[in-house]
């Protein structure tokens, strides 16, 4: 049901706002002007509204990033392989077994895990955070401290906790000033649990982890991260850093299907609720009890996605392999670029949450900014209808964020990482570019709650529902 219409519209060039991104272009090419690793679907063609077709523009990496070749070449190799694991005497159940348990090393190396750790396959950071809050310590009922956590978390570090006793802290304008309100929260005793990002979803500024852990410990809690934004940028230490709990997710880090990873301290993992009560996580059932068992198999009933597990480890093992200064100085040289002709553009605005955050070394590959006088879905729509541009519109699953922002309706955020190249940042300013100058190129309606091109004749691969990709999307609107 189409609910408004936007038509196009002239207006008059600004001749005093000329597209100075290319001057940029140059310096920043010679870093960032090929993709650091291959991902699969790099050469994606996407249909435009206009007529014909163009390389598909990915900057929503923040959201779901592609597969790296080599991990969907991985997958490949061990496809014919795949089988149930545990308890299987079969070839393939075996070799499958081998491939599910190994993949716990490889993520506990990755994250600088302690021998001891557990290492916990979930869904996603969302499921290993409700996991985790099921696991929380209490003495005769009664929870042993409250969950602490900030204003600015993605909705997968901000709900769980909401079924657990809690308090929740509003972030300072300054990382510094941060670091103290949750001093003084925490001064006042009774928090089990400090629960932060590792990395902003909404604005990618990153949080001072190690000074964070130290902070909580020097108060007698624990800290878990949310690094699912964070793992795909930066190397991360949970022995150096003394985290006690880390979740990230395999979509976010180049591996393809639903798999996500809890790492953490086994005390509160084997005394707490089994997160899926089911096969595999008992030690004996009876009819009127259980054993349950320990160890990570007490948090994995049921058949577990080993492919996912498999693909995830494979990720990672990439990623540590690349080459620190090369990855950083790609990413950085991205973000730079972006940042700066944004800023060029008439009425268009970056958006961040700190004003002492590091721009050099304090920012992952993100990027959050508002069109001044265009709804920010609107602005999504035309990039991809109209430039083959994709990135994501919303409230980024963030919304006390966004409404401590000023964007209590949403805005833009550009996304990017080891298969992204300058072109796609540069092809994202000259579509804001034309829409200052000139305006939308395109009649768009709102249908099911998303602006979509009205009269899109365009067509999907043969395999595809012939459908509006974003029709039924919940529109995430109520407050």
């Amino acid at each position: 049901m189409t609910t408004a219409t936007v038509s196009p519209n002239t207006v008059s060039p600004d001749n005093a706002a000329p597209a100075k991104a290319a001057a940029l272009f140059k310096d920043a090419a010679a870093i960032a002007g090929r993709p650091l690793s291959a991902v699969t679907g790099a050469e994606i063609q996407a249909p435009l509204i206009q007529g014909g077709h163009i390389r598909y523009a990915n900057l929503d990496y923040g959201a779901s990033t592609p597969a790296l070749s080599v991990v969907s070449a991985y997958l490949n190799e061990i496809l014919p392989f795949y089988a149930s694991v545990h308890r299987g005497a079969g070839y393939a159940s075996q070799i499958s077994t081998s491939v599910y348990e190994n993949a716990r090393d490889i993520v506990r190396d990755f994250v600088g895990g302690r021998p001891d750790d557990s290492v916990i396959f979930t869904r996603n950071t969302t499921d290993s955070l409700n996991l985790l809050a099921g696991c929380l310590p209490a003495t005769d009922g009664r929870s042993n401290g409250d969950v602490l956590y900030l204003d600015i978390e993605h909705h997968a570090n901000l709900l769980p906790w909401q079924g657990v006793p809690h308090r929740s802290v509003v972030a300072a304008d300054t990382i510094v000033g941060t670091l103290e309100v949750l001093r003084a929260e925490l001064e006042q005793g009774n928090v089990s649990l400090l629960a932060i990002t590792g990395a902003s979803n909404v604005t990618g500024e990153i949080l001072p982890i190690k000074a964070l852990a130290a902070l909580a410990h020097e108060y007698g809690a624990r800290i878990v991260v949310d690094a699912a934004q964070l793992a795909p940028h930066r190397r991360i230490n949970i022995s150096t850093d003394d985290v006690d709990y880390l979740a990230f997710s395999g979509h976010k880090l180049y591996a393809p299907f639903g798999s996500g990873v809890l790492v953490g301290r086994t005390d509160w993992l084997d005394a707490g609720t089994p997160h899926l009560a089911g096969g595999g996580a008992v030690r004996e059932a009876r009819l009127d009890g259980v054993s349950w068992a320990t160890g990570p198999a007490r948090h994995e009933g049921g058949s577990p996605n080993v492919l996912g597990a498999a693909t995830l480890a494979r990720a990672t093992q990439v990623i540590a392999s690349l080459d620190h200064d090369r990855w950083h100085a790609h990413e950085a040289a991205i973000r730079s670029f972006l940042v700066e002709g944004l800023g060029k553009i008439d009425g268009v605005t970056v958006h961040q949450i700190f004003s002492d955050t590091d721009a050099e070394t304090g920012t992952i590959g993100v990027v959050n900014f508002s069109v001044a006088g265009y709804d920010a879905g609107l602005v999504a729509a035309f990039l991809s209808a109209e430039h083959g541009v994709g990135l994501r519109d919303g409230r980024f699953c963030a919304h006390p964020l966004l409404k401590r922002l000023g964007l209590p309706s949403g805005s833009l955020r550009a996304s990017f990482g080891v298969g992204s190249r300058l072109e796609d940042a540069q092809r994202l300013l000259a579509g804001l570019e034309q829409l200052r100058r000139t305006g939308l190129g395109w009649d768009y309606v709102v249908d099911a709650g998303r602006w979509v091109p009205a009269n899109d004749t365009r067509t999907y691969p043969h395999w595809a529902p012939n459908t509006p990709g974003t029709a039924g999307a919940a529109p995430c609107l109520d407050d």
